[in-house]
């Protein structure tokens, strides 16, 4: 809309993972953070035999909890194997499928998880979960029109859902619309003041269409406030130095990272300020993520 973010450096284009389906923030490009996340653990799962005659079946409801836990700790191969299971235990359940959706959307198999979601959404053509994941994936691409089909189904059924909200202004930004974007991300702040997702992604978009003084003043209380999450500081990091305030950026890095990281975000800075506005915002648009997931 959080979950350990990988951050890559030095490019003009990153993805950020993010934990929750109201977590998909429009960058998450907040650089330098790997290794600040726990180590994935690995559950001994496919002990949930028993097609051979091996064991006991495990029911749906312990395979989804299964699943959950796996993902949740990193283990995404096992996740998606007990989410395949489990939609073999129930398959006219939509729920597996998007679990398997938002699994491949997370190793980046982006075209296997539209597949999922469109198989949940041919069980049931109003699962909200399956429109959004859809969404997401369709924004991954870079494909704000795809992604407005099932994003329109999914505000038709639930126009106040601020995870659709969300979705709708990442839609707008990555088409260059920020001032719409903008007026979605606010409504959904309307509705739960200082929600972390709408917050940085509402500063991002003031950033990306100019107005850094606007995006200082909306994200920085929250970024540094007590419970102000890396992310969150790295990303106001982020707008500091696409305005052009290295030093500030620079000291709001060493906050969370080492030395070396710092420069490879300052130059990622500078690179970014030598796109046109464009580019720039399909460098940082990636919705990956994720998402919102």
């Amino acid at each position: 809309m959080h979950r350990r973010h990988h951050f890559p450096t030095g490019q003009a284009s990153a993805r950020l993972r993010t934990k929750g389906s109201s977590a998909l923030f429009l960058t998450l490009t907040v650089l330098g953070l790997a290794g600040c996340g726990a180590q994935p653990f690995h559950l001994d799962l496919l002990s949930v035999n028993g097609r051979d005659g091996g064991g006991v079946v495990p029911s749906y409801d312990s395979l989804m909890r299964i699943g959950a836990a796996a993902r949740s700790g990193g283990d995404l191969v096992n996740a998606l194997g007990v989410y395949r299971r489990a939609a073999e235990v129930d398959p006219l359940n939509p729920a597996p499928l998007v679990g398997a959706g938002d699994v491949l959307l997370e190793m980046g198999s982006v075209n296997e998880a539209i597949v999922n979601y469109n198989n949940a959404l041919f069980r049931d053509q109003q699962y909200q979960p399956a429109l959004l994941g859809l969404t997401r994936a369709y924004l991954k691409t870079g494909k704000p029109a795809l992604a407005m089909e099932p994003l329109s189904k999914a505000y038709a059924l639930t126009p106040e859902d601020p995870k659709v909200l969300l979705l709708l202004g990442v839609t707008k930004d990555l088409a260059g619309e920020h001032a719409e974007a903008q007026s979605w991300y606010r409504r959904g702040l309307a509705a739960v003041p200082s929600d972390p997702a709408l917050t940085v992604n509402l500063a991002l978009s003031l950033a990306l269409s100019g107005d850094y003084a606007t995006a200082v003043a909306t994200l920085q209380p929250v970024a540094m406030a007590p419970g102000g999450s890396p992310q969150e500081r790295q990303t106001l990091a982020l707008i500091y130095g696409l305005r052009g305030n290295l030093a500030e950026a620079a000291r709001l890095n060493r906050l969370d990272l080492d030395d070396a990281s710092v420069e490879r975000n300052l130059a990622y800075y500078a690179t970014l300020r030598e796109l046109s506005p464009q580019e720039r915002s399909r460098a940082l648009l990636s919705a990956g993520g994720s998402a919102a997931s």
